[in-house]
């Protein structure tokens, strides 16, 4: 009898170590398969507002080069800018989802980057509405503005791109 009853406390204790172990491991995948999510949005969040903000650039480089062109008309400047406005809603978009996702350092850096594209942004949109005011496009304290502002946005570019390869784990 004293022979079964340890049999059965060690079948029993053998069972709930069994039952333990499995919730341990169940609990670590669990964790392991939140991190590969959480790693998958991030990677979309971060790739979304790296296009977005090539988007912005291209777009707005489009109208300095019309604006820069000889010949070029005030429908085409329109056009250019219209492009450029358009950009700015998936962009700022983009960036927001990067806050939500972070982590901190990552989302530091994306607001950092709107910041810079919105100074692009600004500097544009003067260019523009001082071409439509003085009927020419080709003035070169607003191309110099805008020049400075496509410099500024460089720097805060890689910053956040260095950030999503940290937080991403892609640095070698």
């Amino acid at each position: 009898m004293v022979g079964a009853a340890i049999g059965m406390l060690g079948g029993a204790g053998g069972g709930w170590l069994t039952v333990v172990g499995q919730a341990r491991q169940q609990e670590r995948q669990r964790r392991i398969d939140q991190q590969h999510r959480l790693e998958e949005v991030r990677r979309g969040a971060y790739s979304a507002c790296i296009t977005a903000s090539k988007q912005v650039s291209a777009r707005w480089w489009r109208l300095a080069a019309r604006l820069r062109a000889d010949g070029s008309t005030p429908e085409q400047w329109e056009a250019a800018a219209a492009e450029g406005h358009a950009a700015w809603a998936p962009f700022s978009t983009a960036v927001a989802s990067v806050t939500v996702v972070g982590p901190g350092p990552v989302a530091e850096a994306a607001e950092a980057l709107r910041r810079a594209l919105y100074a692009l942004d600004q500097a544009a949109v003067a260019w523009h509405e001082a071409a439509r005011e003085a009927g020419r496009g080709n003035l070169a304290d607003f191309d110099d503005r805008y020049m400075a502002a496509v410099a500024g946005k460089r720097e805060p570019g890689r910053i956040f791109q260095q950030a999503a390869r940290e937080a991403l784990n892609t640095e070698t």
